[in-house]
């Protein structure tokens, strides 16, 4: 079996769109069901669902041959991972946000304080603009840190920015761009290279197919 590790949540209805376009099929709705592995009808690839923070982690570990995880989560994990291919879904930004109205580095403190689920990312962001930093690592609900002052920005995902508006914050600055991305065990990619590359051509098959739809 050749072993792929989808992320649960926002991510999951297009990855299973993907490896269907790829021809991976399964015999049960794996959106609906409670189960977390499923194998494919081809018999020869499986899924295995887990939080897409940890999508990286089973496949650099070997859990997985491969998975389908965002770029924000792959950086922030800073998984020692093969990344061959860029997938044409999940797209989103990775911003610092601020209520409205202030720069920067507009801050009564010397040192910002900054809530996110990226320590990593915003630490090495900070830092690389020469701005004292104090990370404050949230797992929800980042804009509510500056309305009840517990940090100055946030760091965090964006796709229409309607929450950020809702809660008066506004996007200072894009830190990068998201999308999905297949990442490959490293070992995998030699070990099972035929497996590996034959799904890298399907999987660019459908993303053209979708494209010219």
């Amino acid at each position: 079996m050749f072993v792929i590790a989808l992320a649960k949540g926002r991510l999951l209805d297009q990855s299973l769109a993907m490896l269907a376009g790829a021809g991976i099929h399964f015999g049960e709705n794996v959106v609906e069901s409670r189960k977390l592995i499923f194998d494919a009808l081809d018999g020869e690839h499986r899924v295995v669902l887990v939080k897409p923070a940890d999508v990286p982690t089973y496949v650099e570990y070997g859990a997985a041959d491969a998975g389908f995880a965002g770029l924000d989560v792959i950086l922030e994990t800073q998984a020692d991972v093969v990344q061959p291919l860029t997938l044409d879904f999940g797209r989103c930004r990775l911003a610092v946000a601020a209520p409205k109205g202030l720069a920067l580095t507009a801050s009564e403190n010397p040192t910002v304080r900054v809530a996110t689920k990226y320590p990593h990312i915003a630490m090495d962001y900070f830092n690389s603009r020469g701005i004292p930093v104090e990370i404050i690592s949230l797992s929800g609900s980042i804009e509510l840190a500056p309305l009840l002052g517990l940090a100055d920005r946030i760091v965090d995902l964006v796709e229409s920015g309607r929450t950020l508006k809702e809660n008066g914050l506004e996007i200072v600055e894009v830190i990068l761009e998201c999308s999905a991305r297949l990442v490959v065990n490293r070992a995998s990619y030699q070990v099972k290279r035929a497996q590996v590359l034959t799904l890298i051509e399907a999987l660019n098959k459908a993303a053209s197919c979708a494209s010219s739809i």
